[in-house]
């Protein structure tokens, strides 16, 4: 934490620099180097900050706005590499285009605070000198360790247990002997390397073309990197192979000696993912999401920064890692809207990875089987290029898709499963192949009421039912996290014996199942069940063993998963999520029930897919039943230019929150009041959000909508600074909009 004599040199005592900290600040605060320091722009520096020592980043050359005799002396120049210059402009785009404080954007960069400490030594042993006159008793035990260790390595007691077979207690009883010597060492990560020269499976003339397109890409951003930045677009029809071909991608940019990112939208996916890239490259990447440990996220972050970790496979954070030599990113699933973070910074990772990209000179590649509208306008503007797979690999067949008109089927009260669905399911069972079922609600059911009062338990902290999880006997609030034991009576009228679930979550689904065939092996699959991906590759190999016959869950079963013995798709209710005012409702509606239904005969095994749908003249449902993807994604796109929407508009959202309602809807109608008044320029509101209430804080929105060249991001900065917010009142700005509630 002190700076180090090798790299100090005498300077000019009065030299400023800016120091940029991660916390949510303006910007850079000015501070003195000390004589005989020498400091470059990037460097992790240490600084006082009131009666605080904080960790930041050397931004820049001093404002000189502040008095010398004002000025604090940076403390020390922390013994780690200095953060790159395209990390930083990465950082500097990404507060600007978010309209957000450089300090909190840095504090992503910066999300394992003690990765930037020096590394505590440990102590390690070694064979120690033989005495002179040695009466110390051999035992077998004693014999192993002396040979594990004979090699000279320094290891710790626990490594050095286990490669001997011995307890720990015999090591420390060898040293305690004079047998072994103890050794102060620094811990390394060793992380094992991908060979990018392994052979991976045979590919398709149209995997072959489009690896070859990816791969040159590569090669050309290694060799002139002023020229390295493309963006491309692997779309491929689900199960045809798109990981083997950007797989392609990744060899190559190890070959160049380059870092490689990819980026999944759900840490489930990583199981069956993982797997398929040891067998390709003979090592396991650098995993880089929130299930991990402090140790790990600490051992991540400096073999990330490093660069010893040479490919990284994460969550939308992995993106704000500090690589020195990222070479390449791949955005898989880019359509998924979990890509969005909607808390602190809100930004879209696979935009922003697009401008990492750039940033640093070098290619993106996006896949997808259903990918954004977004980016089909920016292949059609040339902007992107696509890469087409359009048949599944081995010569699998599509899924025949059928929507199951629920208005004429004849269901049971409490009852789910349709019989057309239910013949299919008894079909597929007879033959020994699995079902899947899909409903995306978690729990038992959304809305338990009291028959007596007509009472509805809601959150206290939010405007949002509470969920039944009936295995747990539990209600849980699926926004802030509220939970409460399932009530023997109505908490409103007192009524015993009146409460009653309505509709079903996935629980009640599997309740049906099973009572449907009870001789059926059943499992689960939510956020719930699944929160890691040791659990998620325990369940997909359940399922690749036949462990399983039906498979029910949410939107996590839809994405990425191979399960080559699974027939049948089954979606319970394919209306969900098309009411609202989403403007991409449809657009994420289709491109779920898309992949879901991609899940379906993906080996030899046709496969079918039913939909129960009360609207099967949607043109939704029409364009799945056919398999006409681009018409639908037209007539969408038709829609949304006639009404200026994304991406042929611009949006930006406000989000006025705080625990005083009175504060807030002042804070709002503030900021109606001093709204922008232009040509081309429309605001909506304020008006209450969908979920009013959140965590306790009020909410109120605002919406401004604009022509598609219009920058928004100036626009608001001056909005903004008119408007007088009241104390206590939160604003935030969402460029973009992905969420409406």
């Amino acid at each position: 934490m002190t700076s180090d004599p090798a790299t100090t040199h005498p300077g000019p005592a009065s030299r400023q620099v800016q120091v940029l900290l991660p916390l949510p600040v303006a910007g850079a605060y000015d501070y003195r180097v000390p004589h005989g320091m020498l400091v470059r722009q990037g460097d992790f520096v240490t600084v006082p900050l009131g009666k605080r020592i904080e960790k930041g980043v050397v931004w820049g050359d001093g404002s000189h706005e502040v008095p010398e005799e004002k000025l604090k002396d940076i403390s020390g120049l922390l013994e780690i590499p200095p953060m790159e210059a395209p990390m930083r402009r990465f950082i500097d785009w990404t507060a600007s285009y978010t309209l957000s404080r450089p300090g909190a954007v840095l504090r992503m960069a910066m999300s394992v605070p003690a990765a930037l400490d020096p590394v505590k030594p440990v102590t390690a042993y070694v064979i120690a000198p033989p005495p002179e006159e040695s009466r110390i008793r051999m035992t077998r035990a004693r014999a192993s360790v002396l040979e594990a260790a004979s090699d000279g390595l320094p290891r710790p007691v626990a490594e050095l247990a286990r490669a001997a077979g011995v307890s720990p207690a015999v090591i420390r009883g060898m040293a305690e002997a004079g047998l072994l010597s103890p050794v102060s060492i620094t811990p390394e990560t060793a992380l094992p390397k991908p060979d990018w020269n392994r052979p991976g499976p045979p590919l398709s003339d149209a995997q072959r073309e489009a690896a070859a397109a990816l791969t040159d890409a590569v090669a050309k951003a290694a060799a002139r990197p002023e020229e390295g930045f493309s963006v491309s677009v692997l779309d491929g029809v689900t199960g045809s192979g798109k990981t083997e071909t950007y797989f392609e991608a990744i060899a190559a940019c190890l070959e160049n000696d380059c870092q490689a990112l990819v980026l999944l939208p759900e840490i489930a996916l990583t199981a069956q993912w993982l797997g398929r890239f040891e067998k390709r490259f003979g090592a396991a990447p650098l995993q880089w999401h929130s299930d991990l440990s402090a140790g790990e996220r600490r051992r991540g972050w400096r073999a990330a920064e490093s660069g010893e970790a040479k490919v990284v496979v994460g969550a939308r954070s992995a993106l704000y890692l500090p690589f020195p030599n990222l070479g390449l990113i791949v955005v898989d699933e880019e359509h998924d809207a979990a890509f969005k973070q909607e808390d602190g910074v809100i930004y879209n990772a696979r935009d922003m990875a697009v401008v990492r990209g750039r940033t640093g000179e070098f290619p993106v590649v996006l896949a997808s089987a259903t990918p954004s509208l977004e980016t089909v306008v920016n292949i059609g503007s040339g902007r992107y290029r696509r890469l087409s797979l359009p048949e599944r690999h081995g010569g699998a067949q599509f899924p025949s898709v059928e929507a199951v008109d629920m208005r004429t089927e004849p269901l049971d009260r409490q009852s789910w499963i349709s019989p057309t669905l239910q013949d299919g399911m008894t079909q597929a069972l007879e033959a020994g192949e699995q079902v899947m079922l899909y409903l995306n609600r978690r729990g038992y059911a959304p809305l338990t009421l009291c028959r007596h009062c007509g009472h509805r338990i809601d959150c206290p902290n939010c405007t949002a039912w509470l969920v039944e999880h009936r295995l747990q006997a539990r209600l849980e609030c699926h926004h802030c996290g509220f939970s409460m034991p399932l009530p023997d009576e109505c908490p409103e009228c007192g009524a015993t014996e009146s409460l009653v679930a309505c509709g079903p979550g996935v629980e009640r689904l599997a309740e049906e199942a099973l009572e449907r065939f009870p001789a059926a092996r059943l499992d689960i699959m939510t956020s719930d069940t699944i929160r890691s991906p040791s659990a998620a590759f325990a369940l997909v190999e359940k399922m690749q063993r036949h462990e399983i016959d039906i498979l029910i869950g949410t939107q996590i079963v839809a994405k990425g998963h191979h399960f080559p013995n699974l027939t049948l798709v089954g979606v319970i209710d394919a209306d969900l999520g098309l009411s609202g005012g989403d403007l991409r409702a449809s657009e994420r509606v289709y491109q779920t029930l898309h992949q879901v239904a991609g899940r379906a005969g993906r080996a030899e095994k046709p496969g079918h897919v039913v939909l129960q749908t009360y609207q099967p003249e949607h043109p939704i449902m029409q364009a799945l039943v056919s398999g006409d993807r681009d018409r639908f994604l037209e007539v969408e796109a038709e829609a949304r230019e006639r009404h200026g929407m994304p991406p042929f508009g611009r949006l930006a959202a406000l989000i006025v929150s705080g625990p005083d309602r009175e504060r807030v809807d002042a804070a709002a109608r503030e900021l109606g009041r001093t709204r922008p008044l232009a040509d081309g320029l429309n605001v909506l509101g304020p008006a209450e959000a969908p979920l009013a209430i959140l965590r306790g804080r009020h909410r109120r929105r605002l919406l401004l909508k604009a022509g598609r060249d219009v920058r928004v991001q100036q626009i608001m900065r001056q909005w903004l600074s008119r408007a007088d917010i009241p104390r206590g009142v939160r604003i935030q700005v969402d460029i973009d909009p992905y969420s409406f509630m």
